[in-house]
Parts: C-alpha cells; structure tokens; sequence
C-alpha cells in the first residue's frame, strides 16, 4: 500500500511541477532539498517528510489536496 502511494503522490507532483512549469532543480533548489531527493520521490522512491510536502506546496502555490489525490 506504501509503495502505492507514493507512486500516486509522485504522478501528481509531477503533474503540479508541470503545470506550474517549474523543473526539478528550480523546486528542489526552492524547498531546500537535492534534485535527486525530487527525483526519487517523483519516482515513488522515497516519501517526502510532511513538512517537505509543505513546503512543496507552499512553493507550487497548490493546496495540499492536489498532491494527495486519489492516494488510498
């Protein structure tokens, strides 16, 4: 159930990243993480700390509902 999470979480990050037009380096570099940190949890990889989740969508400018859509 983990891993399907975050799989779920990493599709709708990637698509909020799109969206807002903003590449892994521009996030990563604005919520203070490594661009490989981005990388694997946009691969459903690693699960991101709530107050990353945070600040990820402080940065997109999106409600934390949007990253945590259709997640079990």
């Amino acid at each position: 159930m983990v891993n399907e999470r975050n799989k779920i979480f990493a599709k709708n990050l990637k698509l909020a990243r799109f969206i807002k037009e903003v590449t892994q380096a521009e996030l990563a570099e604005a919520v203070d993480v490594s661009e490989s940190t981005i990388s694997l949890i946009e691969r459903g990889i690693q699960s991101p700390s709530v107050f990353l989740v945070h600040d990820i969508t402080k940065f997109l400018q999106i409600d934390i509902n949007d990253l945590l859509k259709n997640v079990p």
